[in-house]
C-alpha cells in the first residue's frame, strides 16, 4: 500500500479514480506480489540502486521503487504512512521515533562525506584541518590565499581567488554528517549553528540534493562543498585531504572510512547509532567525516507478506549486498555490524507474531 499512496503522491495531475485504476492494472501486469515504496537519503542511492536492481532479479514478483529524495524528505514520508521504510544518514534519536510509529533502525552501508572544491589552478591536492574546514563555513575565511589554509598547504601555490561556499538547502543526512564533524571540530560552529539535517549557514550558496550540489561545485571557480565520495567521482571533482585527529592527512576512501568504522567498534557494540566523525588520535589511517545511512523500518504491520518481503530484502542488503560496496565508494560493513543488523530485523513481526 505504501508504494501505492507514494505513486499517486507523485502523480496528482490525474484524476483520482484513473490514478487508482492505472497503478492496479500496471502492478497487476507486471506479475508482482509484492510492492515496496520507499525514499530517503540521497547518499545511499547508487548502492541503493544496485542492490534493488540485483535483488530483484532473483525475486522479480518483488517490485522496490526508491525515490532519493533526502533524509529529511524520506523521514517525513515515513512519518505520513507513505511508505514502507525511508533511508537516513541521520539515525533518530528514541525520543523522535517515539513520535513517530515504533520502528527498527539498521544501518546498511557506510562512506565517507567529501570535502569537494573547484580550483583548476591547483596544481596539487587540497589539504585541510579541521579548524580550517570550520573557519571556512563560519564564514571566516574569504580568500584562497588566507594564511590557515597555506599552513596546510606548505610549499603549494594558492589561487587569488575568493573561496565561494556551497552547502545543501534540503533536509540532508549528508549535511548531518558534516555539520556533526564542524561541531567536534569548533566549538564556536557549536555554538552558532550546530548539528542537523537542516542547520542556520553562515554563509554560501545553496542547493538541494547531492546531485545540485555537485554541479554547481563543478560549474563555479572557486567554490568548496561537500558531498559523497561517488558522486564526487563521477563528477571528477578533486577532494580534499582531511587532517584527522593523529595529525594526518587522510584521503576519503572505502579503506579510510573502514578505519573509522574499527576506532569506534566498542561505541558501535552497544549503539549502531553511535557517529564515526573525528576518530581517536590512535586511529591514524581514519577519515574523520564518515558515517552510516540507516534504513528505518516500521517494527510492526498488519500485511504480513510486504513485512516479511521488507525483512528479506533487508537480509540481503547487510549480507550479500556488501559485496557491491567498495566497487560504489562505500565501505563494506565490517562482520560485527552485518551480526548486528540481522538481529536488529528479526525484530521486525506482523500483527505482533514473528517472521520467518
Amino acid at each position: 500500500m505504501g508504494f501505492l499512496i507514494s505513486y499517486l503522491s507523485a502523480h496528482r495531475t490525474l484524476p483520482r479514480v484513473q490514478r487508482i485504476t492505472d497503478t492496479v492494472a500496471r502492478i497487476g501486469k507486471s506479475g508482482v506480489t509484492n510492492a515496496i515504496g520507499a525514499a530517503g537519503s540521497t547518499s545511499i542511492n547508487p548502492i541503493m540502486t544496485a542492490w534493488i536492481s540485483d535483488y530483484q532479479k532473483l525475486h522479480p514478483k518483488i517490485h522496490i521503487n526508491y525515490r532519493s529524495i533526502g533524509s529529511g524528505g524520506g523521514i517525513d514520508e515515513l512519518k505520513q504512512g507513505m511508505l514502507e521504510f525511508a533511508a537516513s544518514a541521520a539515525p533518530l534519536r528514541d525520543d523522535q521515533v517515539s513520535d513517530i510509529i515504533p520502528m527498527v533502525q539498521v544501518p546498511v552501508t557506510a562512506g565517507p562525506v567529501c570535502v569537494i572544491y573547484n580550483l583548476p589552478s591547483l596544481k596539487a591536492p587540497l589539504k585541510l584541518s579541521a579548524a580550517t574546514v570550520a573557519a571556512i563555513y563560519l564564514g571566516k575565511i574569504v580568500s584562497w590565499q588566507d594564511p590557515a589554509i597555506a599552513r596546510d598547504n606548505p610549499g603549494i601555490k594558492l589561487p587569488l581567488a575568493p573561496v565561494i561556499v556551497t552547502h545543501r538547502s534540503d533536509g540532508s543526512g549528508t549535511t548531518y554528517i558534516f555539520t556533526s564533524y564542524l561541531t567536534k571540530a569548533s566549538s564556536e560552529w557549536a555554538r552558532r549553528a550546530g548539528q542537523g539535517l537542516t542547520v542556520t549557514w553562515a554563509t554560501g550558496l545553496s542547493g538541494d540534493g547531492s546531485k545540485r550540489l555537485v554541479e554547481l561545485v563543478n560549474q563555479t571557480p572557486g567554490t568548496i562543498g561537500y558531498a559523497e565520495l561517488n558522486y564526487a567521482r563521477q563528477n571528477n571533482l578533486p577532494v580534499a585531504s582531511i587532517q584527522n585527529g593523529g595529525g594526518a592527512f587522510v584521503v576519503p576512501s572505502p579503506s579510510s572510512t573502514t578505519a573509522a568504522i574499527e576506532a569506534f567498534s566498542e561505541a558501535l557494540g552497544k549503539d549502531s547509532r553511535s557517529p564515526i566523525v573525528d576518530p581517536p588520535a590512535s586511529a591514524k589511517d581514519a577519515y574523520s567525516i564518515c558515517g552510516m545511512t540507516f534504513v528505518l523500518l516500521r517494527k510492526d504491520r498488519a500485511d504480513v507478506q510486504e513485512q516479511q518481503a521488507v525483512k528479506d530484502f533487508i537480509a540481503y542488503a547487510v549480507s550479500g549486498g556488501q559485496d557491491a560496496a567498495e566497487g560504489l565508494f562505500y565501505a563494506k560493513l565490517p562482520v560485527s555490524l552485518q551480526q548486528q543488523d540481522q538481529t536488529l530485523r528479526g525484530e521486525l513481526t506482523a500483527n505482533a507474531q514473528p517472521l520467518e
